[in-house]
């Protein structure tokens, strides 16, 4: 048996950034391929369009925006430009992320249980088609329980880069701090979905473990924001998250 078919536990110590790494080089795994392709697909039609419509429009909306700056300070305008760029693309991404994983959720928990499947010899109950297209109202009511959770937040965020000087230089970090933890909460749920863990024992277990969580999320937050690259993350994302549940988590729960 090679040695990646089943997990050891010194592989639990691998970062946030390592389990990315590791996603990637799983999505090319024999047997796992075929499952990525459905996920693949959603995300670059979504992400192809999105992103043509971001770029084509972002010059003017940070000049818009700069434009509500006074005067007096207007010297930060050098420095305010490549931070409110970064947090409308930040955005944009999150947002056509959350979209494409509303449409690819059931196909990304199948990727997520056949990979497990082929790391430890073991999953959850094997599905069929039938029983995925039977299970899909209960995995998209499990999407609208994150997205809840997700927008009070999100609104909250968004009034406070609408304040002048405050919002657009406080405002982006805080705003991407709070992208990276959505992208670990979105990905990682797939798996403890599919084992039925409640969403808040899941955030519990990833709020215990927060740098690995906010690691993972950040890098997936970050190549969001980078064209062509940001076609392929989500079954990267979904194999990384696996793999962390696998090594980290599955024995807690």
């Amino acid at each position: 048996m090679s040695s990646d078919t089943h997990l050891r536990p010194q592989l639990s110590s691998r970062t946030g950034f390592g389990y990315f790494i590791y996603g990637a080089q799983l999505c090319f795994k024999p047997g796992i391929r075929r499952f990525v392709i459905l996920p693949l697909i959603t995300n670059i039609l979504l992400f192809g369009g999105s992103l043509f419509y971001l770029y084509s429009n972002l010059s003017e909306w940070l000049e818009n925006w700069i434009g509500t700056i006074p005067d007096m300070f207007s010297w930060l305008t050098y420095l305010l430009l490549p931070l409110l760029g970064l947090t409308i693309i930040a955005t944009f991404s999150y947002f056509f992320s959350t979209v494409a994983n509303w449409i690819a959720a059931p196909f990304n928990g199948l990727l997520a249980e056949k990979l497990e499947i082929q790391l430890t010899g073991q999953g959850p109950n094997e599905q069929s088609l039938f029983s995925l297209v039977k299970d899909t109202p209960r995995i998209l009511h499990r999407e609208w329980v994150k997205l809840k959770y997700y927008l009070p937040k999100a609104i909250g965020l968004f009034i406070l880069l609408l304040i002048p000087a405050l919002g657009q230089t406080v405002g982006p970090i805080l705003w991407f701090a709070f992208s990276a933890w959505m992208m670990a909460i979105q990905y990682c749920d797939y798996p403890f979905d599919n084992h039925k863990v409640t969403f808040p024992k899941m955030k519990n277990d990833l709020k215990g473990d927060k740098w690995r969580a906010y690691s993972f999320g950040g890098l997936v937050a970050l190549c969001t924001m980078v064209p062509i690259v940001n076609l392929f993350i989500m079954p990267v994302a979904v194999c990384g998250a696996t793999a962390m549940w696998v090594e980290r988590y599955k024995a807690i729960n």
